[in-house]
Protein backbone atom coordinates (compact mmCIF):
# COMPACT_ATOMS: atom_id res chain seq x y z
CA UNK A 1 0.00 0.00 0.00
CA UNK A 2 1.42 3.19 -1.12
CA UNK A 3 1.29 6.01 1.47
CA UNK A 4 1.04 9.69 1.01
CA UNK A 5 3.59 11.65 2.47
CA UNK A 6 2.37 14.85 2.25
CA UNK A 7 -1.18 13.65 3.23
CA UNK A 8 0.56 11.58 6.48
CA UNK A 9 2.54 14.64 7.15
CA UNK A 10 -0.35 17.29 7.58
CA UNK A 11 -3.03 14.56 9.80
CA UNK A 12 0.37 14.06 11.92
CA UNK A 13 1.26 17.54 12.56
CA UNK A 14 -2.36 18.72 13.23
CA UNK A 15 -2.79 15.56 15.43
CA UNK A 16 0.18 16.28 17.52
CA UNK A 17 -0.94 20.19 17.61
CA UNK A 18 -4.57 19.54 18.67
CA UNK A 19 -4.06 20.30 22.29
CA UNK A 20 -1.41 21.83 24.42
CA UNK A 21 -1.84 18.84 27.06
CA UNK A 22 0.83 16.81 25.48
CA UNK A 23 -1.10 13.41 26.70
CA UNK A 24 -4.63 14.86 24.76
CA UNK A 25 -2.51 15.05 21.79
CA UNK A 26 -0.64 12.23 21.59
CA UNK A 27 -4.09 10.02 22.09
CA UNK A 28 -4.83 11.61 18.63
CA UNK A 29 -1.26 11.00 17.37
CA UNK A 30 -1.74 7.17 18.35
CA UNK A 31 -4.83 6.72 16.08
CA UNK A 32 -3.35 8.36 13.15
CA UNK A 33 0.03 6.26 13.43
CA UNK A 34 -1.63 3.38 14.21
CA UNK A 35 -3.47 2.80 11.02
CA UNK A 36 -0.25 3.33 9.05
CA UNK A 37 2.23 1.21 10.87
CA UNK A 38 2.44 -1.61 13.87
CA UNK A 39 1.27 0.10 17.39
CA UNK A 40 0.40 -0.57 20.68
CA UNK A 41 2.46 2.05 22.96
CA UNK A 42 3.67 5.35 22.18
CA UNK A 43 5.75 7.22 24.95
CA UNK A 44 7.23 11.04 24.94
CA UNK A 45 9.72 11.33 27.38
CA UNK A 46 12.18 14.06 27.86
CA UNK A 47 16.42 14.35 28.87
CA UNK A 48 16.49 14.86 32.57
CA UNK A 49 20.15 16.41 33.20
CA UNK A 50 19.56 16.41 37.04
CA UNK A 51 19.50 12.28 37.17
CA UNK A 52 21.28 11.89 33.55
CA UNK A 53 17.95 9.52 32.42
CA UNK A 54 15.23 9.50 29.85
CA UNK A 55 11.90 10.48 31.72
CA UNK A 56 8.64 9.82 30.02
CA UNK A 57 6.05 12.69 30.53
CA UNK A 58 3.46 10.97 28.58
CA UNK A 59 1.80 7.61 27.85
CA UNK A 60 -0.67 5.76 26.01
CA UNK A 61 -0.88 2.29 25.39
CA UNK A 62 -3.63 0.95 23.31
CA UNK A 63 -5.07 4.12 22.40
CA UNK A 64 -5.16 5.14 26.25
CA UNK A 65 -3.61 7.33 28.50
CA UNK A 66 -1.62 6.04 30.95
CA UNK A 67 0.62 6.41 34.20
CA UNK A 68 4.15 6.84 32.41
CA UNK A 69 7.00 3.88 33.02
CA UNK A 70 9.97 4.68 35.14
CA UNK A 71 12.68 7.10 34.08
CA UNK A 72 15.39 5.19 32.11
CA UNK A 73 18.80 5.66 33.56
CA UNK A 74 21.34 6.27 30.84
CA UNK A 75 24.70 3.95 31.30
CA UNK A 76 27.87 5.26 30.91
CA UNK A 77 28.30 6.86 27.37
CA UNK A 78 24.46 6.12 26.12
CA UNK A 79 23.65 9.94 27.40
CA UNK A 80 26.03 11.54 25.65
CA UNK A 81 25.43 9.32 22.41
CA UNK A 82 21.60 10.06 22.96
CA UNK A 83 21.86 13.48 23.16
CA UNK A 84 23.74 13.56 20.18
CA UNK A 85 21.24 11.57 17.86
CA UNK A 86 19.79 13.34 14.68
CA UNK A 87 18.18 10.43 12.63
CA UNK A 88 15.38 7.43 14.00
CA UNK A 89 16.58 4.28 14.81
CA UNK A 90 15.03 0.68 15.50
CA UNK A 91 15.91 -0.46 18.72
CA UNK A 92 17.47 -4.36 18.39
CA UNK A 93 19.55 -7.08 20.02
CA UNK A 94 21.72 -7.23 16.41
CA UNK A 95 22.06 -3.84 15.42
CA UNK A 96 25.29 -2.52 13.85
CA UNK A 97 25.70 0.05 16.65
CA UNK A 98 26.63 -1.08 19.94
CA UNK A 99 24.85 2.32 21.65
CA UNK A 100 21.95 0.57 20.21
CA UNK A 101 22.97 -2.60 21.47
CA UNK A 102 23.14 -1.50 24.97
CA UNK A 103 19.86 -0.06 25.02
CA UNK A 104 18.67 -3.13 23.56
CA UNK A 105 20.11 -4.36 26.72
CA UNK A 106 18.81 -2.12 29.12
CA UNK A 107 15.29 -2.21 28.21
CA UNK A 108 15.61 -5.66 28.75
CA UNK A 109 12.48 -6.30 26.20
CA UNK A 110 13.49 -8.81 23.83
CA UNK A 111 9.69 -9.94 22.55
CA UNK A 112 8.76 -6.14 21.75
CA UNK A 113 10.10 -4.10 18.49
CA UNK A 114 10.91 -0.23 19.61
CA UNK A 115 10.95 2.74 16.75
CA UNK A 116 12.81 5.89 18.51
CA UNK A 117 12.31 9.38 16.69
CA UNK A 118 14.86 12.30 18.32
CA UNK A 119 13.03 15.46 18.77
CA UNK A 120 15.30 18.37 18.57
CA UNK A 121 15.04 22.37 18.50
CA UNK A 122 17.94 24.32 17.44
CA UNK A 123 20.64 21.42 17.69
CA UNK A 124 19.40 20.69 20.91
CA UNK A 125 17.61 17.51 21.57
CA UNK A 126 14.72 18.09 24.01
CA UNK A 127 13.48 14.55 23.97
CA UNK A 128 12.61 11.42 22.18
CA UNK A 129 9.31 9.68 20.78
CA UNK A 130 9.00 6.02 21.01
CA UNK A 131 6.54 3.91 19.51
CA UNK A 132 6.68 0.22 20.52
CA UNK A 133 4.73 -3.01 18.84
CA UNK A 134 4.46 -6.46 20.22
CA UNK A 135 6.55 -8.93 18.39
CA UNK A 136 10.00 -8.86 17.17
CA UNK A 137 11.62 -7.26 13.67
CA UNK A 138 7.78 -5.45 13.53
CA UNK A 139 9.15 -2.02 12.33
CA UNK A 140 10.92 -1.37 8.93
CA UNK A 141 13.12 1.41 7.08
CA UNK A 142 9.81 2.46 5.35
CA UNK A 143 8.54 3.44 8.59
CA UNK A 144 11.83 4.93 9.78
CA UNK A 145 11.54 7.08 6.95
CA UNK A 146 7.95 8.06 7.12
CA UNK A 147 8.40 8.80 11.38
CA UNK A 148 10.93 10.94 10.61
CA UNK A 149 9.20 13.31 8.12
CA UNK A 150 7.30 14.51 11.14
CA UNK A 151 10.03 15.21 13.35
CA UNK A 152 10.30 18.84 13.15
CA UNK A 153 6.41 19.16 14.16
CA UNK A 154 6.95 16.58 17.18
CA UNK A 155 9.63 18.70 18.29
CA UNK A 156 7.76 22.03 18.29
CA UNK A 157 4.64 20.57 19.83
CA UNK A 158 6.99 18.99 22.68
CA UNK A 159 8.68 22.56 23.17
CA UNK A 160 5.36 24.49 23.47
CA UNK A 161 4.10 21.94 25.70
CA UNK A 162 7.15 21.91 27.74
CA UNK A 163 6.67 25.41 27.87
CA UNK A 164 2.98 25.49 28.48
CA UNK A 165 3.90 22.85 31.80
CA UNK A 166 6.28 25.68 32.96
CA UNK A 167 4.02 28.29 32.80
CA UNK A 168 1.39 26.25 34.62
CA UNK A 169 3.71 25.39 37.43
CA UNK A 170 4.88 28.81 37.98
CA UNK A 171 1.26 29.71 37.99
CA UNK A 172 0.99 27.14 41.14
CA UNK A 173 4.00 28.49 42.75
CA UNK A 174 2.72 32.16 42.57
CA UNK A 175 -0.62 31.22 43.90
CA UNK A 176 1.06 28.45 46.38
CA UNK A 177 3.49 31.30 47.20
CA UNK A 178 1.05 33.84 47.92
CA UNK A 179 -1.21 31.53 50.02
CA UNK A 180 2.01 30.57 52.21
CA UNK A 181 2.81 34.00 52.39
CA UNK A 182 -0.47 35.38 54.15
CA UNK A 183 0.39 33.23 57.13
CA UNK A 184 3.76 33.46 57.07
CA UNK A 185 4.89 37.10 58.63
CA UNK A 186 8.12 37.89 56.89
CA UNK A 187 9.47 40.54 58.74
CA UNK A 188 12.31 42.94 56.98
CA UNK A 189 15.41 44.17 58.95
CA UNK A 190 15.47 48.20 58.14
CA UNK A 191 18.79 50.09 57.63
CA UNK A 192 19.26 50.37 61.59
CA UNK A 193 19.72 47.79 64.27
CA UNK A 194 19.33 49.26 67.79
CA UNK A 195 22.28 49.06 69.42
CA UNK A 196 23.99 48.66 66.20
CA UNK A 197 26.29 51.54 67.04
CA UNK A 198 26.85 50.16 70.48
CA UNK A 199 26.09 46.81 72.97
CA UNK A 200 25.83 45.31 69.17
CA UNK A 201 28.73 47.24 67.42
CA UNK A 202 30.66 43.90 67.39
CA UNK A 203 27.85 41.84 65.85
CA UNK A 204 26.85 44.30 63.15
CA UNK A 205 30.78 44.71 62.51
CA UNK A 206 30.30 40.14 61.51
CA UNK A 207 27.48 40.94 59.64
CA UNK A 208 28.63 42.87 57.61
CA UNK A 209 31.81 40.91 57.30
CA UNK A 210 29.88 37.74 56.27
CA UNK A 211 26.58 39.39 54.54
CA UNK A 212 27.95 39.56 50.86
CA UNK A 213 29.45 35.84 51.13
CA UNK A 214 27.57 32.76 50.29
CA UNK A 215 29.07 31.48 53.84
CA UNK A 216 26.35 29.10 56.23
CA UNK A 217 25.98 31.32 59.51
CA UNK A 218 25.68 30.13 63.18
CA UNK A 219 23.86 32.32 65.40
CA UNK A 220 24.37 31.93 69.22
CA UNK A 221 22.45 33.82 71.85
CA UNK A 222 19.92 33.12 74.69
CA UNK A 223 16.34 33.23 74.19
CA UNK A 224 14.76 36.67 73.21
CA UNK A 225 18.40 38.16 72.19
CA UNK A 226 16.75 38.96 68.79
CA UNK A 227 18.66 36.13 66.78
CA UNK A 228 15.47 36.73 64.02
CA UNK A 229 16.61 40.28 63.85
CA UNK A 230 20.34 39.65 63.55
CA UNK A 231 19.57 37.09 60.67
CA UNK A 232 17.43 39.44 58.71
CA UNK A 233 19.78 42.12 58.87
CA UNK A 234 22.54 39.34 57.14
CA UNK A 235 19.83 38.97 54.52
CA UNK A 236 18.77 42.42 53.72
CA UNK A 237 22.94 42.96 53.53
CA UNK A 238 23.25 40.74 51.35
CA UNK A 239 23.02 40.58 47.68
CA UNK A 240 19.97 38.17 48.00
CA UNK A 241 18.09 41.09 49.48
CA UNK A 242 15.39 40.98 46.80
CA UNK A 243 14.63 37.04 46.88
CA UNK A 244 12.91 35.29 49.63
CA UNK A 245 13.58 35.41 53.58
CA UNK A 246 11.84 32.10 54.78
CA UNK A 247 12.47 31.18 58.43
CA UNK A 248 11.54 27.58 60.21
CA UNK A 249 11.47 27.21 63.95
CA UNK A 250 12.51 23.26 64.73
CA UNK A 251 11.56 23.20 67.90
CA UNK A 252 7.89 23.85 66.93
CA UNK A 253 7.88 21.02 64.16
CA UNK A 254 6.90 17.77 65.09
CA UNK A 255 9.95 15.13 64.38
CA UNK A 256 7.51 13.06 62.04
CA UNK A 257 6.68 16.47 59.70
CA UNK A 258 10.14 17.89 60.02
CA UNK A 259 10.96 16.51 56.31
CA UNK A 260 7.58 17.76 54.94
CA UNK A 261 8.57 21.04 56.18
CA UNK A 262 12.20 21.25 55.07
CA UNK A 263 11.62 19.05 51.60
CA UNK A 264 8.02 19.17 50.76
CA UNK A 265 6.27 16.16 49.45
CA UNK A 266 4.53 15.06 45.98
CA UNK A 267 1.22 14.18 45.48
CA UNK A 268 0.39 10.64 46.98
CA UNK A 269 3.53 10.23 49.06
CA UNK A 270 1.22 9.70 51.68
CA UNK A 271 -2.50 9.24 52.97
CA UNK A 272 -4.06 13.44 52.63
CA UNK A 273 -0.97 14.41 50.15
CA UNK A 274 -3.20 15.31 47.26
CA UNK A 275 -1.05 17.66 45.62
CA UNK A 276 2.35 18.77 45.21
CA UNK A 277 3.92 20.62 48.41
CA UNK A 278 7.29 22.71 48.50
CA UNK A 279 9.21 22.92 51.19
CA UNK A 280 10.82 25.24 52.87
CA UNK A 281 14.05 25.01 50.81
CA UNK A 282 12.47 25.31 47.29
CA UNK A 283 10.64 28.61 48.87
CA UNK A 284 13.86 29.77 49.96
CA UNK A 285 15.57 29.20 46.45
CA UNK A 286 17.26 32.63 45.64
CA UNK A 287 17.32 33.96 49.08
CA UNK A 288 17.83 33.03 52.45
CA UNK A 289 16.76 30.13 54.65
CA UNK A 290 16.30 30.68 58.67
CA UNK A 291 16.50 27.72 60.60
CA UNK A 292 15.51 28.47 64.61
CA UNK A 293 16.57 26.11 67.56
CA UNK A 294 18.71 24.04 64.92
CA UNK A 295 19.42 22.13 68.52
CA UNK A 296 15.63 20.56 68.51
CA UNK A 297 16.46 19.23 65.07
CA UNK A 298 16.37 15.22 65.23
CA UNK A 299 19.30 13.05 64.26
CA UNK A 300 17.76 11.53 60.51
CA UNK A 301 16.78 15.69 59.58
CA UNK A 302 20.70 16.22 60.54
CA UNK A 303 21.74 13.85 58.60
CA UNK A 304 19.35 15.28 55.45
CA UNK A 305 20.31 19.02 56.24
CA UNK A 306 23.96 17.78 55.84
CA UNK A 307 23.36 16.23 52.66
CA UNK A 308 21.48 19.49 51.17
CA UNK A 309 24.56 21.62 52.29
CA UNK A 310 26.99 19.64 50.99
CA UNK A 311 25.19 18.93 47.48
CA UNK A 312 22.68 21.93 47.20
CA UNK A 313 20.32 19.25 45.56
CA UNK A 314 16.69 18.47 47.90
CA UNK A 315 14.22 15.43 47.33
CA UNK A 316 10.63 15.50 48.22
CA UNK A 317 9.25 13.32 50.42
CA UNK A 318 7.57 10.38 48.06
CA UNK A 319 9.70 11.71 45.28
CA UNK A 320 13.34 10.29 43.63
CA UNK A 321 13.55 13.68 41.52
CA UNK A 322 16.75 15.77 42.93
CA UNK A 323 16.15 19.40 42.64
CA UNK A 324 18.67 22.11 43.01
CA UNK A 325 18.56 24.84 45.36
CA UNK A 326 20.27 28.17 45.73
CA UNK A 327 19.53 28.82 49.15
CA UNK A 328 21.61 30.61 51.88
CA UNK A 329 21.26 29.04 55.27
CA UNK A 330 21.37 30.97 58.76
CA UNK A 331 21.05 28.75 61.72
CA UNK A 332 20.03 29.84 65.49
CA UNK A 333 20.10 28.41 68.94
CA UNK A 334 20.43 28.94 72.20
CA UNK A 335 21.62 25.36 73.01
CA UNK A 336 25.68 24.50 73.64
CA UNK A 337 25.87 22.57 70.26
CA UNK A 338 29.53 21.57 71.26
CA UNK A 339 28.49 19.83 74.08
CA UNK A 340 25.71 18.42 72.23
CA UNK A 341 28.35 16.65 69.81
CA UNK A 342 30.25 15.36 72.63
CA UNK A 343 26.70 13.76 74.10
CA UNK A 344 26.26 12.40 70.93
CA UNK A 345 22.66 14.32 70.93
CA UNK A 346 24.05 16.41 67.72
CA UNK A 347 26.18 15.18 64.60
CA UNK A 348 29.91 16.20 64.78
CA UNK A 349 29.75 16.99 60.77
CA UNK A 350 27.09 19.04 60.65
CA UNK A 351 28.27 21.28 63.42
CA UNK A 352 31.36 21.51 62.00
CA UNK A 353 29.28 22.98 58.59
CA UNK A 354 27.09 24.84 60.36
CA UNK A 355 29.97 26.40 62.41
CA UNK A 356 31.93 28.15 59.65
CA UNK A 357 31.17 31.53 60.62
CA UNK A 358 29.75 31.76 64.36
CA UNK A 359 28.14 35.03 65.63
CA UNK A 360 27.52 34.89 69.27
CA UNK A 361 24.41 37.82 70.38
CA UNK A 362 24.79 39.42 73.81
CA UNK A 363 22.14 39.16 76.27
CA UNK A 364 20.62 42.62 77.48
CA UNK A 365 21.95 42.60 80.50
CA UNK A 366 25.51 42.99 79.09
CA UNK A 367 24.13 46.14 77.03
CA UNK A 368 22.55 48.20 78.90
CA UNK A 369 23.33 51.37 77.22
CA UNK A 370 20.73 50.08 74.24
CA UNK A 371 17.72 49.96 76.94
CA UNK A 372 16.66 53.38 76.64
CA UNK A 373 16.33 53.37 72.94
CA UNK A 374 14.84 50.08 73.11
CA UNK A 375 12.45 51.49 74.96
CA UNK A 376 11.56 54.26 72.92
CA UNK A 377 11.18 52.32 69.65
CA UNK A 378 9.28 49.94 71.58
CA UNK A 379 6.64 52.83 72.68
CA UNK A 380 6.67 53.85 69.15
CA UNK A 381 5.99 50.84 67.61
CA UNK A 382 3.46 49.35 69.71
CA UNK A 383 1.82 52.66 70.02
CA UNK A 384 1.03 51.96 66.16
CA UNK A 385 0.28 48.86 66.01
CA UNK A 386 -2.47 49.16 69.61
CA UNK A 387 -3.88 52.35 67.68
CA UNK A 388 -2.55 54.87 70.37
CA UNK A 389 -1.59 58.12 70.53
CA UNK A 390 2.44 58.30 71.62
CA UNK A 391 2.31 58.55 75.32
CA UNK A 392 3.98 60.99 77.32
CA UNK A 393 7.70 60.85 78.35
CA UNK A 394 8.76 58.24 80.93
CA UNK A 395 8.22 59.16 84.90
CA UNK A 396 11.75 60.12 86.26
CA UNK A 397 13.26 57.02 87.54
CA UNK A 398 10.86 54.37 85.81
CA UNK A 399 13.94 54.61 82.91
CA UNK A 400 16.62 54.38 85.78
CA UNK A 401 15.03 51.31 87.15
CA UNK A 402 14.64 49.06 83.36
CA UNK A 403 18.59 49.94 83.01
CA UNK A 404 18.83 48.58 86.23
CA UNK A 405 16.64 45.11 85.74
CA UNK A 406 18.45 41.98 84.89
CA UNK A 407 16.41 41.01 81.91
CA UNK A 408 16.73 37.47 81.91
CA UNK A 409 14.03 37.36 78.95
CA UNK A 410 16.03 39.64 77.12
CA UNK A 411 14.72 41.91 74.59
CA UNK A 412 11.41 40.20 73.93
CA UNK A 413 10.99 40.78 77.49
CA UNK A 414 11.34 44.56 77.30
CA UNK A 415 8.82 44.41 74.72
CA UNK A 416 6.22 42.44 76.09
CA UNK A 417 7.14 44.76 79.35
CA UNK A 418 6.28 47.85 76.76
CA UNK A 419 3.13 46.21 75.44
CA UNK A 420 1.32 45.45 78.76
CA UNK A 421 2.27 48.95 79.96
CA UNK A 422 0.26 50.77 76.47
CA UNK A 423 -2.33 48.14 77.16
CA UNK A 424 -3.01 49.57 80.45
CA UNK A 425 -2.06 53.18 79.90
CA UNK A 426 -4.74 56.01 80.55
CA UNK A 427 -2.73 59.10 79.66
CA UNK A 428 -0.37 60.91 81.99
CA UNK A 429 3.29 59.40 82.26
CA UNK A 430 4.47 56.08 81.57
CA UNK A 431 5.40 54.84 84.82
CA UNK A 432 6.60 50.45 84.31
CA UNK A 433 4.80 49.28 87.69
CA UNK A 434 4.90 46.56 85.82
CA UNK A 435 8.46 46.16 86.25
CA UNK A 436 7.67 45.47 89.97
CA UNK A 437 5.53 42.25 88.82
CA UNK A 438 8.73 40.73 86.72
CA UNK A 439 10.90 41.55 89.54
CA UNK A 440 8.49 39.88 92.35
CA UNK A 441 7.98 36.61 89.97
CA UNK A 442 12.14 36.38 89.92
CA UNK A 443 12.52 36.57 93.59
CA UNK A 444 10.07 33.59 93.79
CA UNK A 445 11.96 30.34 95.01
CA UNK A 446 14.20 29.22 92.00
CA UNK A 447 13.57 26.34 89.84
CA UNK A 448 17.06 25.28 90.25
CA UNK A 449 17.47 24.46 94.28
CA UNK A 450 20.69 23.67 96.10
CA UNK A 451 21.26 19.74 95.48
CA UNK A 452 20.52 17.50 98.66
CA UNK A 453 21.24 14.08 99.73
CA UNK A 454 17.65 12.81 98.55
CA UNK A 455 17.64 14.93 95.07
CA UNK A 456 17.99 11.85 92.19
CA UNK A 457 21.56 11.82 90.56
CA UNK A 458 19.56 10.26 87.72
CA UNK A 459 19.89 12.30 85.05
CA UNK A 460 16.06 10.88 83.67
CA UNK A 461 14.55 11.15 87.05
CA UNK A 462 16.49 14.30 88.29
CA UNK A 463 14.75 16.18 84.63
CA UNK A 464 11.30 14.53 86.06
CA UNK A 465 11.78 16.41 89.01
CA UNK A 466 12.63 19.51 87.49
CA UNK A 467 9.90 19.11 84.97
CA UNK A 468 7.27 18.76 87.98
CA UNK A 469 8.44 21.63 89.83
CA UNK A 470 7.82 24.09 86.96
CA UNK A 471 4.21 22.12 85.99
CA UNK A 472 3.35 22.74 89.68
CA UNK A 473 3.97 26.43 90.13
CA UNK A 474 1.87 27.15 87.22
CA UNK A 475 -0.78 25.00 88.10
CA UNK A 476 -0.18 22.59 85.50
CA UNK A 477 -0.61 25.08 82.19
CA UNK A 478 2.60 24.26 79.69
CA UNK A 479 1.86 26.65 76.38
CA UNK A 480 1.31 30.32 76.31
CA UNK A 481 3.28 32.98 79.09
CA UNK A 482 3.27 31.63 82.39
CA UNK A 483 3.65 28.38 81.68
CA UNK A 484 6.31 25.71 82.25
CA UNK A 485 7.92 26.05 79.17
CA UNK A 486 8.48 29.35 79.13
CA UNK A 487 9.13 29.31 82.99
CA UNK A 488 11.75 26.73 81.80
CA UNK A 489 13.32 28.89 78.83
CA UNK A 490 12.60 26.08 75.90
CA UNK A 491 9.38 25.80 73.73
CA UNK A 492 6.47 23.89 74.58
CA UNK A 493 6.62 20.81 71.67
CA UNK A 494 10.12 20.50 72.96
CA UNK A 495 8.77 20.55 76.85
CA UNK A 496 5.60 17.93 75.73
CA UNK A 497 8.17 15.93 73.90
CA UNK A 498 10.99 15.49 76.70
CA UNK A 499 7.91 14.75 79.06
CA UNK A 500 6.50 12.03 76.42
CA UNK A 501 10.07 10.44 75.93
CA UNK A 502 10.30 10.43 79.90
CA UNK A 503 7.27 8.41 80.48
CA UNK A 504 5.41 11.68 81.86
CA UNK A 505 2.23 12.22 81.36
CA UNK A 506 0.59 16.46 81.91
CA UNK A 507 -2.59 17.83 81.44
CA UNK A 508 -4.66 20.44 83.15
CA UNK A 509 -5.48 20.72 86.74
CA UNK A 510 -8.68 18.35 87.17
CA UNK A 511 -7.04 15.73 84.75
CA UNK A 512 -5.59 13.07 86.28
CA UNK A 513 -2.40 13.28 84.36
CA UNK A 514 -2.20 17.04 86.55
CA UNK A 515 -2.50 14.65 89.73
CA UNK A 516 0.64 12.81 88.42
CA UNK A 517 2.71 15.39 88.33
CA UNK A 518 1.80 17.02 91.92
CA UNK A 519 3.84 13.39 92.93
CA UNK A 520 6.49 14.42 95.24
Amino acid sequence: MVIDKNKFFREATLAICSSLHITTALEGVFSHLSSHMPLDQLILGTFDDTIRSLRPIAFVANGHRAAPPQPLTAQDGLWEWGLSRREPFIISHTAHDPSIRAIARSIGRDDDSDLVLPLRIANECIGVLTLRAQGRDRYTSEHLDLLSSVAEPFAIALSNALAHRMLLKQRDQLIDDNSFLQNEVLSRAGDEIIGGNSGLRNVMDLVHQVAPQKTTVLLYGETGTGKEVIANAIHAASPRRNGPFIKLNCGAIAENLIDDELFGHEKGAFTGAHAVKRGRFERANGGTLFLDEIGELPLLSQVRLLRVLQSRLISRVGGEKAIPVDVRVITATNRDLKRMVAEGSFREDLWFRLCLFPITIPPLRERRNDIPALVRHFVGQKSRELGISVPSPIVPGAMERLTNYAWPGNVRELENLVERELICYRGGTLRFDGLAFEEKCREEPSLVEPLDEAYPLDLDEAMRVHFRRALKMTNGKIHGAGGAAELLGIHPNTLTARMQKLGMAYGRQKSPAYRHIQEP
